[in-house]
């Protein structure tokens, strides 16, 4: 341990009982399997794609892997949870089972999708809107004992754009 680095358990994350120290900013790579994402070089949808790009990211220095089955950019096409669940579940056990010390996030706020994704091997739940959508996420991460990130959102994403007005900003978030 470096001569100035303070490890105690105020700045670590708990991942089914592995403290991951956070003294560093930590690299999430981005998995998009969706055909609409915002950022189009993040979107990837054929397995040996995302095993590559995932190998790729992980040797670059990425703590993280986050999969993703819901477009969230403003205006995205609402799908349904098997949809979502059908594009993400496959690639959570594909990326355990090929790199099976990766940590795995599932970006979702969809608390089915969430318990599936767990099971299936994800270790954190990376949710946009901090459990306003689905109500039920809290249940989910309390039961799994998984780190949770909290996202800020107003709205969803088909009307977010029509919802930016703020009194306090701040306070608000």
């Amino acid at each position: 341990m470096a001569k100035n680095t303070v490890f105690s358990k105020k700045n670590t994350l708990n991942i089914k009982g592995n403290l991951i120290a956070l003294d560093r900013p930590k690299v999430m790579g981005i998995l998009n399997v969706t055909p609409d994402s915002f950022y189009a070089g993040s979107r990837v949808n054929q397995m040996n794609e995302i095993l590559e790009r995932a190998k790729l990211m992980l040797e670059s220095g990425a703590s993280f892997l986050d999969v993703g089955g819901y477009s969230s950019r403003p205006g995205a096409e609402d799908i349904s949870i098997e949809e979502e669940i059908n594009r993400t579940i496959p690639v959570v056990k594909e990326l355990k089972s090929s790199f099976p010390q990766a940590l795995i996030s599932i970006d979702t706020f969809r608390s089915k999708v969430a318990s599936k994704a767990i099971e299936s091997g994800a270790d954190i739940i990376n949710d946009i809107s901090a459990g306003e959508l689905d109500k039920q996420m809290f249940d989910v991460v309390a039961e799994a004992k998984a780190p949770y990130i909290m996202m800020h959102m107003k709205g969803t994403p088909q009307n977010m754009v029509a919802k930016t007005n703020y009194e306090d900003i701040l306070k608000e978030v």
